[in-house]
């Protein structure tokens, strides 16, 4: 029966609804619940919204219905829940006629806009199922981009101490979504998520400082000033500085010159965290829109402010001098790069080639490292170009790194790895001058790791006894730990063998979304996708890819207690009926 956008059907006789107290019923696919209390009647949706359980099977007391596996409560008449693990119930208006049961049955809302709803309802309670279903449905329908922005307002919102893992992590799996299975994208922006909720849960919300009033002070003048304050580690003049930069309409590289300035105003700051923090601030902006600029760059103040500085480091220090090393590069970039720009060499042009770069980065000698990219940048090469090769040398690191060193070095390396990542996407972004001066902190680094590849662990070659399903193979391999060495050599067979390098990538991701959160994971293999992307088809590229695996596969396999809160949302989300045997 249609009238006025209404969609009544028939449910059955009010006096056996009154006579049983409830009443299960299937209405044109709807599963509906009627129940009789108080003298009226009532109909929900008979799957309980937290897990599908038939609510029929639950009970009724002063107007409010439990269901009984969870307890979760609703109120009878609306269907609003006073659980908010589980969601409102869908309630159904009922008419009585002639002593038939009338339900209405036509749609209610947007599910879009509900569950953008409950994605912040989910957030601010840190409840794992909520966002996984919140995602399932923003991410399955071309609407990841608004999850990522709901993420990254409550993130730089809700964490006083600004920017930090779970920003991260949610962009990481942001930039790695183009790569994956549409099955899989879902589950990567949960992971992502539900790390914002992790990293903001119990912590005070972040008040951001106003932009200095009625200030003549450009850009330039508010970039000095901003590296002046975090000389001093002063982070609120810092912020400040950052806000007033936003609010006088600095654009996207302008504040990429900004910031990237003051991380490398010394050397190294926080093992890397600070300049890739940045970086995936300016991914993130690119993909949530740069609206949001002045709430996420503010964030990264403070991190600024109080780094550690390599400096203060006994290893940089003795027994040699990297950071004099650095400082004095750093005097003779300017003239390196009028050169290149110009054309100026002492002596005949040559072409440069980024591989032969790399053995003199692999190299013990840190001043001939410093010399090697000075007079890469005088013959001709970009900047961009030498700071991709320190970062194929430090992926090298991890490629070659033996399972006889410490499992902490792992990270080590890591570090490393992903600081030269984002210098590299750093240069791409502008051609930021100062932040060239990463590269040579990128290229110490990797020397200073050269300690972690003794012995090497040797690059694999392709088995030709290799099973022919080579992915499904390396899913197995990481269900057992301690399985580097293996899953490299099934990566470089697959290779050789010329398969789907996309396809590759895509079973990469979904080898690491399966499991549990683990931050730096997560870091390398989206730092290592980056850098592939330039190296397909290479054998440098092969090399990324097998630092990546090498990586995943000493972290794995996890207890994938976050994959099985997906898979259960993923189930209730087709239907499935979880409350019946197996």
């Amino acid at each position: 029966m249609e009238s006025s956008g209404q969609r009544w059907v028939r449910a059955g006789r009010a006096a056996e609804v009154h006579a049983a107290g409830r009443l299960a019923v299937h209405l044109d696919g709807h599963a509906v619940a009627l129940f009789a209390w108080d003298g009226r009647l009532y109909a929900v949706d008979n799957r309980c919204p937290h897990m599908g359980f038939p609510l029929d099977r639950g009970s009724v007391a002063d107007g409010i219905l439990t269901c009984h596996w969870h307890h979760a409560r609703f109120d009878l008449a609306g269907g609003g829940t006073f659980d908010q693990f589980a969601d409102d119930v869908r309630a159904y208006p009922v008419d009585v006629r002639d002593g038939d049961v009338y339900v209405d049955l036509s749609p209610r809302g947007d599910p879009a806009a509900h569950h953008r709803r409950r994605l912040r309802d989910g957030l601010e309670r840190d409840i794992p199922l909520v966002i996984a279903k919140a995602a399932l449905v923003l991410g399955g329908n071309g609407s990841a981009t608004e999850a990522v922005r709901i993420g990254l307002e409550f993130g730089t919102r809700y964490r006083a101490a600004g920017w930090g893992q779970g920003l991260t992590i949610l962009t990481c799996y942001a930039n790695l979504l183009p790569y994956l299975d549409d099955a899989d994208r879902p589950w990567a922006l949960y992971q992502g998520l539900s790390a914002v909720a992790r990293d903001t849960g119990g912590a005070a919300p972040r008040f951001v400082l106003a932009p200095l009033p009625d200030s003549a002070a450009g850009v330039d003048l508010l970039t000095d000033w901003f590296r002046r304050f975090v000389e001093v580690r002063d982070a609120e003049g810092a912020e400040r500085c950052i806000v007033s930069a936003v609010r006088a309409g600095a654009d996207a590289a302008a504040l990429a010159r900004m910031l990237f300035a003051a991380a490398t105003d010394h050397r190294f700051i926080q093992i890397g965290h600070v300049l890739d923090f940045t970086n995936k601030a300016f991914e993130a902006l690119d993909i949530a829109g740069w609206t949001h600029a002045e709430t996420a760059l503010a964030g990264l103040a403070t991190a600024y402010a109080t780094a550690d500085r390599m400096e203060e480091s006994n290893e940089w220090r003795h027994p040699v001098d990297l950071v004099a090393i650095v400082e004095t590069a750093a005097q003779a970039l300017p003239a390196a790069l009028e050169n290149r720009r110009r054309g100026q060499t002492d002596g005949p042009a040559r072409a440069m080639d980024q591989s032969a770069l790399v053995p003199v980065l692999l190299g013990d000698d840190p001043r001939a490292i410093a010399n090697a990219l000075l007079d890469a940048l005088r013959d001709g090469m970009e900047p961009v170009e030498v700071a991709a090769a320190v970062a194929y040398a430090a992926a090298l690191r991890i490629a070659r790194f033996p399972q006889s060193n410490e499992f902490g070095d792992w990270d080590t390396a890591l570090h490393t790895f992903t600081f030269a990542n984002a210098v590299h996407q750093g240069l791409r972004r502008g051609g930021s001058t100062l932040l060239v001066r990463g590269v040579f902190d990128a290229a110490m680094s990797v020397y200073l790791d050269r300690f972690l590849n003794v012995p090497p662990a040797r690059l694999p070659e392709a088995d030709r006894e290799a099973p022919r399903d080579l992915l499904a193979e390396l899913a197995a391999t990481l269900d057992r730990q301690q399985q580097a060495a293996a899953a490299a050599r099934l990566v470089t067979t697959y290779l050789a063998r010329g398969g789907d390098v996309d396809r590759l990538l895509a079973v990469l991701g979904r080898l690491l979304v399966r499991e549990d959160r683990n931050f730096h994971t997560i870091q390398m293999i989206e730092a290592a996708v980056r850098q592939h992307a330039g190296l397909r088809g290479t054998p440098a590229g092969t090399h990324v890819l097998v630092a990546a695996v090498r990586y995943l596969a000493a972290h794995a396999p996890t207890v994938r207690a976050q994959g099985q809160t997906f898979e259960i949302a993923r189930r209730l989300h087709r239907g499935e009926r979880l409350f019946e045997e197996e």
